[in-house]
């Protein structure tokens, strides 16, 4: 098997002023948290968004494993809609004494290139400075984080910096090199 060398980039911010909202984008376009633990919804959009991008590692997780994770205390995710069609999904992970990481952000394919991307993350990003607020016990949040990398979307980092996530590590490491999966076999070119 042959190995490509990814570069991860961490991110953050420091303070819910740090957020640089994107402008809304123009037509129906909504922000929805979903509130319903939902393995088959999670999965959807974990493989939806990511299937063209090499997102592997969830792919082979129980539908036990899926729950379980979504039921923690402080894990939630927020889909964006465009005309009521999922277009894609940001997923919060409340952490220790008061960080947030974003653990998974994108849009779906046919719904890059739109605007959407910035404002999903804005959108995200508040509801992470928030978190606290709807978790009874949870520490109010003092920092966001999230990563990417050279395997992600081409305008991905640009999106965070716009948003005021700044950088405070990169790693470069080897990983063995994965075919796309797509959301199911054949979805996207190769």
């Amino acid at each position: 098997m042959t190995s490509i060398a990814v570069t991860t980039w961490s991110l953050e911010q420091t303070s819910p002023t740090d957020l640089l909202p994107a402008a809304v984008p123009e037509g129906d376009v909504r922000v929805v948290r979903s509130e319903i633990p939902s393995p088959e919804f999670s999965r959807f959009l974990y493989a939806s968004v990511g299937g063209d991008i090499r997102w592997t590692d969830r792919l082979g997780w129980s539908y036990a494993r899926w729950r379980e994770y979504l039921e923690r205390s402080g894990v939630e995710t927020w889909v964006a809609y465009d005309r009521g069609t999922p277009a894609g999904y940001v997923e919060l992970e409340a952490q220790d004494e008061g960080v947030v990481e974003i653990v998974y952000f994108g849009l779906i394919a046919p719904f890059r290139g739109r605007r959407i991307g910035g404002h999903l993350l804005s959108c995200g990003t508040a509801r992470a400075w928030d978190l606290a607020e709807r978790w009874p016990g949870r520490t109010p949040t003092k920092r966001v984080w999230l990563h990417t990398c050279s395997k992600d979307g081409e305008y991905a980092m640009d999106n965070y910096q716009r948003r005021g996530f700044t950088l405070f590590d990169t790693k470069v490491e080897e990983e063995p090199e994965v075919a796309t999966p797509g959301p199911w076999p054949g979805a996207y070119p190769a």
